[in-house]
């Protein structure tokens, strides 16, 4: 045999082409990338080009214009400046398009658009594919079974579930204050709305309040939120593969074990609860169910039944919308009656003459209450839980102005920026109740704390409920003070948060 036969020049020849030939393809992959992304953003210029923004960077858009924890206020900037919309870029290939104008809102809203999937699906392994984000006939099926489940009927009794869910909070902030007057209220009005959701649509007995298992479902959302909101302005997590590989990837997939864990568990107990036969035989002879059992009985056209998999993801999407968003309304409308003593007062004195001093509050009290609930809209116009939702345009759009956009662009429904559009709502930072007066003349489309049009909230009714229970029975017991020392800085995580906790000082009333 020879001394060449032996050599190990020729696999190592081999190796060295192969990898020559793997990083031509890869360079070729890459600037095929590189043209597409530019060809994109050509295209997204053409179709903007009627609707002026912002100088942006080519590559980091107007990220370092918009701080998270000045977002908003910056924001509010540009709706004085650029009337009905802007364009709002993430980084170089990547725009979202801002409506903050009502006739815009209306022509969107009454259209059949679908949420933006570039962005939604960022949540799905959180939230599944339910209500929130699903599309088209899947959606329309999902709708129909679910608003039922929101007959007044079934409203009706959770009043008194509601009051019973705050008691037990004021009660804790009772004690609370004895050893220190001042408050961060976010956390707890979320445990609180937690409960009253666990009870009334998911038929869970004992109380989230005093259940330390629901602490890391809460720190687990607030988590998920965080990541959600980082995870949409950063160019690199936009690729799955990439993101799950990151910390941040890793800490999501965490958080969502940690929801999922909590949501197997309640339809697991009312499962195993159904299995009794006097539990079934009381389910079946209910003319409407809560919303879990018309889960659990459902039948779809072809005759089965949900599957696990779309079973979870309504209850997920549920557990979520049903008391984040309305723990997020409750503790803002507190802050804004704290820093509005004179409204404040004026609610209390309303409330009492209703309730006396019991606090015994029931569904037939709900619509005696009109100038709280003058205030309760005021500050959902200032301080709205959900400040913007996004659509993916299906078709061509031409607004009432002239201007138009073409199929395919990404459209921010900014609800925020609409609250507080001076255009809209004159002086829009003064807490102002009489813009709700009864025969107050306002365009259809310019408060939407709920949405609006065939995707509006499906729960507006039971969340309105909540929020009106929660403020009355909380004025009859303590006086509301702002603390100056941290006054709370608005942020946008899938709904309204304060970037500080939102901070109050309680007086207990005798």
């Amino acid at each position: 045999m020879s001394v060449s036969e032996l050599s190990p020049t020729r696999p190592l020849g081999s190796i060295s082409g192969f990898l020559q030939v793997a990083s031509l393809l890869g360079l070729v992959l890459l600037l095929l990338k590189v043209v597409q992304l530019y060809l994109h953003r050509q295209w997204l210029l053409k179709a903007l080009q009627e609707f002026p923004s912002p100088p942006s960077h080519w590559l980091f858009g107007h990220n370092q214009q918009l701080p998270k924890d000045q977002e908003l206020q910056r924001l509010l900037k540009w709706v004085e400046e650029f009337p009905c919309a802007c364009p709002r870029w993430l980084w170089g290939s990547q725009v979202i398009f801002m409506v903050y104008d009502p006739d815009y809102m209306k022509v969107i809203l009454g259209r059949s658009d679908p949420k933006s999937h570039v962005f939604y699906r960022f949540l799905a392994p959180w939230i599944g594919y339910g209500l929130l984000l699903l599309n088209g006939q899947k959606w329309s099926q999902h709708r129909r079974m679910l608003t039922p489940a929101f007959h007044y009927d079934i409203l009706k009794p959770y009043v008194g579930i509601m009051a019973n869910s705050v008691q037990v909070m004021l009660d804790k902030w009772e004690e609370l204050i004895s050893q220190d007057s001042h408050l961060e209220i976010f956390e707890h009005v979320s445990v609180m709305t937690l409960d009253t959701i666990m009870k009334c649509a998911f038929s869970q007995p004992g109380s989230m309040q005093t259940d330390r298992n629901s602490q890391s479902y809460i720190q687990a959302i607030g988590d998920l939120k965080n990541l959600f909101y980082n995870r949409v302005r950063n160019f690199f997590y936009q690729n799955d593969i990439i993101y799950w590989l990151t910390p941040q990837g890793r800490w999501n997939h965490q958080s969502c074990q940690v929801a999922h864990e909590h949501t197997d568990q309640v339809i697991k107990l009312r499962k195993a609860h159904l299995q009794e036969q006097e539990e079934l035989e009381k389910v079946r002879r209910k003319r409407h169910l809560d919303f879990l059992d018309i889960l659990l009985f459902a039948r779809m056209k072809n005759g089965s039944p949900l599957s696990d998999k779309e079973l979870r993801a309504e209850v997920d999407t549920f557990m979520f919308e049903g008391h984040d968003t309305t723990a997020s309304g409750i503790s803002w409308i507190l802050y804004a009656l704290a820093a509005h003593p004179e409204h404040q007062e004026r609610c209390r004195k309303e409330v009492q003459s209703l309730l006396g001093d019991g606090g015994s509050i029931t569904w037939d009290h709900l619509d005696q209450m009109p100038y709280t609930t003058m205030c309760i809209k005021e500050a959902l116009r200032l301080y709205p839980p959900v400040p913007g939702v996004g659509r993916e345009l299906s078709k061509p759009i031409t607004f009432p102005d002239g201007r138009s956009l073409p199929k395919g662009v990404i459209v921010s429904l900014s609800i925020y920026a609409l609250h507080h559009n001076p255009k809209v709502w004159p002086n829009p930072e003064v807490f102002d109740p009489s813009r709700f007066a009864p025969g107050s003349d306002t365009h259809s489309h310019a408060f939407l704390p709920f949405s609006a049009g065939s995707r509006n909230c499906i729960g507006k009714q039971f969340a309105m409920n909540e929020l009106k229970v929660a403020v009355a029975l909380t004025l009859l017991r303590f006086e509301l003070m702002v603390d100056p020392f941290r006054i709370p800085i608005p942020i946008e995580e899938v709904v309204l948060k304060s970037k500080n906790g939102i901070h109050l000082q309680l007086r207990k009333l005798l």
